[in-house]
């Protein structure tokens, strides 16, 4: 696997060469353009506008639009000059709490590791140093010409890396959603029947039972076609609940998801894990379950020996 970008790892006086890997793979069915009713492909070209000629990338500079309408024109080496970190450093700010940042300021998911063999030891220790803590380190890097906010922590024998949204890239909702629900209130009956049905479906984090259904139909859709056959069309999206049968969708909720739970529990080995084969964030579950006083100050170390004490 190529790396996307290499650079130095710094913390305080700890400097890392590092490589950054691409943790995500896309499996989505992607489709040629072809004119209906024939084999010819549909093309894009850069063309120029006003000559109606083809433009080659090597030819191609950028232009700002000014509020008169003319253009500042920019050279892409220009940006190159300007661009904050060019000597390829991915500097950690400080550290917070993994829990303390909502899910709306993450973007993509990288691998970080050691660039070369003789920088293991750095790089091990600071991924331990960053698993016992259980803190993640804030960033800023250039990559491709852009300025990122990361978010790097240790994840299973590996740094992980996130890139993360600026707050100024996040859009208030009160500001683009007119029809926020700000005047419907929800009721106490409705409410704690709510509460139920969530606890009722409740359940552990399994990543590996969820799949992408949709581009599982695509490739049938495909192999269909390819033999002449038809596929079945999905069932349509059930009809909006009435607001005087909500308590009554509830309630049947509620039901339906604890014997959907009781189910799985008879599937699921009951076997325990052995506690030094858990991550930190496992540790931490089991703690809260067994009511651990102090755990949110524990060390991966402290967490394990108060579990196995409990």
């Amino acid at each position: 696997m190529r790396p996307v970008w290499s650079g130095s790892l710094s913390l305080g006086l700890v400097t890392v060469p590092v490589r950054l890997y691409s943790a995500v793979e896309d499996h989505t069915v992607h489709f040629r353009q072809f004119q209906r009713g024939t084999e010819d492909r549909i093309r894009y070209r850069r063309v120029n506008e006003r000559t109606g000629e083809e433009v080659g990338y090597e030819d191609i500079v950028k232009g700002y639009e000014l509020d008169s309408g003319e253009y500042v024109v920019v050279e892409p080496e220009e940006l190159d000059e300007i661009a904050p970190g060019r000597s390829k450093s991915l500097d950690i700010e400080s550290f917070v709490e993994l829990d303390a940042i909502d899910p709306m300021f993450f973007d993509k998911t990288y691998w970080l590791a050691p660039a070369k063999d003789e920088f293991e030891r750095p790089y091990a220790l600071l991924l331990e140093a960053m698993d016992s803590s259980g803190k993640a380190g804030i960033a800023k890097f250039v990559m491709r010409g852009r300025e990122y906010l990361a978010l790097v922590r240790s994840g299973d024998g590996v740094m992980v890396l996130n890139t993360l949204h600026f707050a100024a890239d996040l859009r208030d909702p009160a500001e683009q959603l007119p029809d926020l629900p700000g005047k419907a209130k929800a009721r106490g009956k409705e409410l704690d029947m709510a509460v139920n049905l969530i606890d009722a479906m409740s359940d552990d984090w399994r990543p590996e039972e969820y799949s992408d259904t949709y581009t599982d139909r695509v490739r049938e859709l495909i192999k269909a076609k390819k033999k002449g056959d038809t596929i079945t069309p999905a069932t349509e999206p059930g009809e909006p609940t009435k607001v005087v049968d909500l308590f009554e969708a509830l309630s049947k909720s509620v039901e339906s998801g604890k014997a959907k739970k009781k189910s799985g529990a008879k599937k699921k080995p009951t076997a325990k894990k052995d506690l030094s084969s858990l991550s930190k964030a496992e540790l931490d579950k089991l703690a809260r379950e067994r009511d651990i006083k102090g755990r949110s100050k524990m060390t991966r170390a402290s967490l394990e020996k108060a579990l196995k004490a409990s």
